[in-house]
């Protein structure tokens, strides 16, 4: 597994296109068809003009924002939560460059121990969970189309 972590002393949309750099110009990404880059719709790159800017730099990039209160979909989502939880609590540090410290060093110690997962949510995953609540199985489950269950 690899993360690609920064720290950086103000978000925003320079902070984020330095991530995107950090991230494109290496291998495997740089020399890919396409990079798929999963976000949230945080301001740094919300909207088409975050999409018309990335496009530009990088060609090859497809920005997909994830639904919008569906955090539990996003995978750095997830990893925050297991930092907060396992490395900055308490949040005891003595500096920001303490705090940078112990995140940076996390973020290697979770790299050597974390196993990549396969989500796989079927419709009929769906339907068998649906029946268990007493929601018989539906055709057109609406909103749930646009988190892609297979």
């Amino acid at each position: 597994m690899k993360l690609f972590g920064r720290c950086e002393h103000k978000s925003g949309i320079a902070s984020f296109g330095r991530l995107v750099d950090q991230v494109m110009t290496q291998p495997p990404y740089k020399g890919a068809r396409k990079v798929f880059w999963i976000v949230d719709n945080g301001s740094s790159h919300r909207g088409p003009k975050s999409e018309v800017r990335l496009k530009e730099k990088y060609a090859h990039l497809v920005l997909i924002h994830g639904p919008v209160h569906a955090s539990w979909l996003n995978q750095i989502e997830i990893y925050f939560s297991i930092l907060q939880r396992k490395a900055l609590t308490p949040n005891d540090s003595s500096s920001l460059q303490a705090l940078e410290e112990r995140i940076l060093n996390f973020q290697k110690h979770y790299e050597e121990i974390a196993d990549p997962f396969e989500w796989k949510f079927t419709r009929k995953d769906l339907d068998r969970l649906m029946s268990k609540i007493g929601n018989p199985p539906r055709s057109d489950i609406g909103s749930l189309h646009s988190i892609k269950i297979r």
